[in-house]
């Protein structure tokens, strides 16, 4: 098994582009099921969960052909309904096939889904909504059974609470269903919104009524399309969170500065120098790290796919900091190996009291899940001395070739077997 070494105490410099969204390409290859035509997607980042949703749509007919960050699919026998548990274990993204196989066909089997280990994440908001569009489902071996044999049909559905993805689920299944359907209490982050561009591309009638209500007209069928996907935020943010952290000076490309302006905000209210232009971020790190009390919060708000990242940033600052996690409720399991080199975080159920000042310390650590990893390789980068971080496959599941990016950066990093 893999591991990553990290001799930490360089300060980053230099120029880091930023690879496609992983969490905007697997719903959008959940969207590719809809289709009949050839479809090429470009800008996709090669990481494990990609490379995972690749497979699940192979399984279920479609061709393939995955090359360069560029993907060719053609789903001219794309007959099949199963998503195996063998595949949709691994990642939680694996649920969205159900809306397109369900519009489609009419019936899909698809199993409950998996992914890190940091909530129960259930879907229960996914099937009340499909059923509102005339499914019906039973779960069975866990196994989802759904049915919809006179096909789905257009309603109002408001979701119970914000979730990403029922939204996209719905956002799909809605798609090719008969009649208007409109969708209240929306997720908006931009990688539904990338969704729903891909999908207005191809063809389909999908607009905003207002902030969260969004309108779907169905369609008959998905046009061929040529689609580039988005930048990915979140790496975005955390090669920013990288430079704050390590005094460092980047600069990250082919970014849309105006989708991460609450984590450019977070981060100047921290301490940092940062300025943009239209495809790019300039940081500078400095030496006064500021404490900050920060929740997270769907979007506009600060990402949970970010709090681990900030973490290990408070835990330099000059002051005792506050974070509330108000999205997973089992999403501090970083803690304790953060603790272990050298940090004080104490958790009181949703609340991390970050402690500053901490004089990071090398040691050999054990990844728990995908951000949570990345926590400890920032962590690392901060120590003197080796650090050795088990685990990585975590790691390899949402970033690209973050190793060698990071030596790019002057980072002393890495991969061993």
């Amino acid at each position: 098994m893999q591991k990553i070494e990290v001799f930490g105490a360089n300060k980053l410099k230099g120029t880091v582009k930023i690879s496609g969204s992983k969490n905007a390409s697997l719903p959008i290859l959940a969207a590719t099921l809809l289709s009949r035509n050839k479809i090429k997607l470009k800008n996709l980042p090669k990481v494990r969960d990609i490379e995972t949703m690749i497979k699940l749509i192979q399984t279920l007919g479609s061709k393939v052909n995955f090359k360069n960050n560029q993907l060719n699919i053609n789903n001219n026998n794309q007959t099949k309904k199963f998503a195996s548990y063998n595949l949709v274990k691994t990642m939680r993204a694996g649920i969205l096939v159900l809306g397109p196989l369900l519009a489609k066909f009419g019936f899909a089997k698809v199993s409950l889904p998996g992914g890190c280990a940091i909530g129960t994440r259930p879907i229960d908001i996914h099937l009340k909504a499909l059923s509102k569009l005339g499914a019906s489902y039973k779960i069975i071996d866990g196994y989802v059974h759904a049915m919809a044999p006179q096909g789905l049909k257009g309603n109002q559905i408001r979701f119970s609470k914000i979730s990403v993805g029922a939204t996209e689920n719905l956002i799909l299944a809605a798609s090719l269903a008969k009649g208007i359907t409109i969708l209240k209490n929306c997720a908006i982050e931009p990688e539904i919104q990338d969704l729903i561009n891909f999908l207005n591309k191809a063809g389909c009638k999908i607009s905003w009524l207002s902030k969260r209500t969004i309108k779907i007209t169905g369609v008959k069928q998905i046009n061929e399309i040529n689609y580039s996907v988005m930048f990915d935020r979140i790496e975005a943010g955390t090669y920013l969170i990288a430079a704050a952290l390590t005094e460092g000076k980047i600069k990250i490309k082919d970014v849309d500065p105006k989708i991460i302006q609450t984590e450019i905000k977070t981060l100047k209210k921290i301490g940092a120098k940062i300025t943009s232009n239209n495809n790019e971020v300039n940081i500078i790190g400095k030496k006064k790290i500021k404490n900050l009390n920060i929740k997270t919060a769907p979007y506009p708000g600060f990402p949970t796919d970010l709090q681990a990242q900030i973490m290990v940033l408070l835990c330099k600052a000059d002051k005792k900091s506050v974070i509330k996690e108000d999205i997973f409720e089992n999403r501090f399991m970083h803690v304790a190996e953060l603790n272990r080199m050298g940090a004080r975080i104490y958790t009181q159920g949703n609340k991390a009291v970050v402690n500053g000042e901490t004089k990071f310390l090398a040691a050999e650590l054990m990844a728990t899940d995908l951000r949570a990893s990345v926590s400890l390789v920032l962590a690392a980068l901060n120590a003197k001395g080796k650090s050795i971080i088990n685990r990585i496959y975590h790691l390899d599941r949402g970033y690209e070739n973050i190793d060698k990016k990071l030596k790019k950066l002057g980072a002393k990093i890495k991969r061993i077997n």
